[in-house]
């Protein structure tokens, strides 16, 4: 060893020395706060705040997401001595849910898999759950109906958002694509996968495939059988000790999926938020665009506006809206309460920090 590479990792020593206390000075005083906030140990507006502020502070070689899941980490240890979160998703153990979970609590929590989507509004309903993260939609194949109907129904709260990048892989026992004569998988991840699939098994129309109810059930079953592959995340190949036949197949290789983080808490604002919101209006000629007009007034922006049936009568539907900014900021609550008055019906969802 040379002398010069002798210092340098003596420095990284004294370092390490050094953050090893400062993070405990940290941890510490993140007790103390936690015993001021009647038992709260998630504050999403918090953490959002703290995470911006060494984003703009960074200066590398780190980039920003890196020093962003580090101190996620760091954040989810220390609230764990307070209190460990229970966190429900869309199990079992494998899906790119439970990934979302880790990218947004850290992996200090106790992670709960649930069978469904409904089952995870019910354990957070019933609080076996402090939370439950859920997904609603895909860049490539839209709206998940499922999680919009409950959140229609459901007395919980939007607390946060997620935004997980979602590279699919080909998974298998082994890498003879010509033995393969069945796939397994969830119904969205066929379709975010269709181009590839036709292009490299040019037998498709002869093998099976199986909807799954998450693409971790669909490795499940691929581990029973030889014959069999399935499409999901690399995650679920290293739980069911599968062999990745191929990476980032799906056709957009910017394909993410949004998560909601579900809960019965109102979030403050951060500062930079979201709000939303579900309603509805008659059937009339101009009755929406009179229903929106009021956020063009008080400038309040859209960046999502979806149908869905209202299950109440047949062709009435409910408009699921995301719009910028806190239903607390004067411009957003002047909007809302004008809508409020025109709308047959009109449910706030939650507002919380915009990832």
């Amino acid at each position: 060893m040379t002398e010069q590479l002798k210092q340098l990792r003596d420095r990284i020593d004294t370092i390490d020395s050094e953050l090893l206390r400062l993070i405990n000075m940290r941890a510490e005083l993140a007790q103390q706060i936690g015993h001021q906030k009647n038992g709260v140990t998630y504050r999403p507006e918090r953490e959002s705040q703290v995470l911006a502020r060494l984003q703009q502070l960074n200066r590398g070689p780190l980039t920003n997401e890196h020093i962003t899941q580090l101190f996620i980490e760091i954040i989810s240890a220390c609230r764990a001595m307070e209190e460990p979160l229970t966190i429900a998703y869309l199990g079992p153990q494998g899906t790119f849910s439970e990934e979302a979970v880790t990218k947004r609590f850290g992996s200090t929590v106790a992670a709960l898999a649930c069978n469904s989507i409904d089952d995870v509004f019910r354990k957070v309903e019933s609080g076996t759950a402090s939370y439950g993260v859920v997904p609603v939609e895909n860049s490539t194949e839209g709206a998940v109906g499922r999680t919009m109907d409950l959140l229609l129904q459901t007395s919980l709260t939007v607390c946060g958002e997620i935004e997980l990048p979602v590279h699919q892989c080909l998974i298998a026992q082994q890498t003879d694509l010509t033995v393969i004569q069945k796939i397994y998988s969830h119904p969205q991840s066929f379709a975010q996968c269709l181009g590839w699939l036709n292009k490299h098994l040019p037998n498709l129309q002869a093998i099976a495939r199986i909807d799954a109810a998450s693409n971790a059930d669909a490795a499940r079953m691929a581990a029973a059988d030889k014959n069999t592959a399935a499409i999901a995340g690399k995650k679920a190949a290293d739980v069911f000790g599968l062999t990745i036949c191929a990476k980032n197949i799906e056709d957009d290789p910017n394909n993410t999926t949004r998560f909601l983080v579900i809960g019965t808490q109102q979030v403050s604002a951060s500062g930079k938020d979201k709000t939303s919101i579900v309603t509805s209006t008659s059937n009339r000629p101009g009755a929406i665009h009179e229903l929106l007009a009021p956020f063009a007034r008080y400038q309040v922006s859209m960046s999502r506006l979806e149908s869905r049936p209202s299950r109440r009568g047949l062709w009435e539907y409910v408009f699921f809206i995301d719009i910028e900014g806190h239903q607390q900021d004067n411009n957003v609550a002047k909007a809302l309460e004008e809508i409020r008055n025109k709308a047959t019906f009109l449910k706030i969802l939650g507002s919380y920090p915009s990832v």
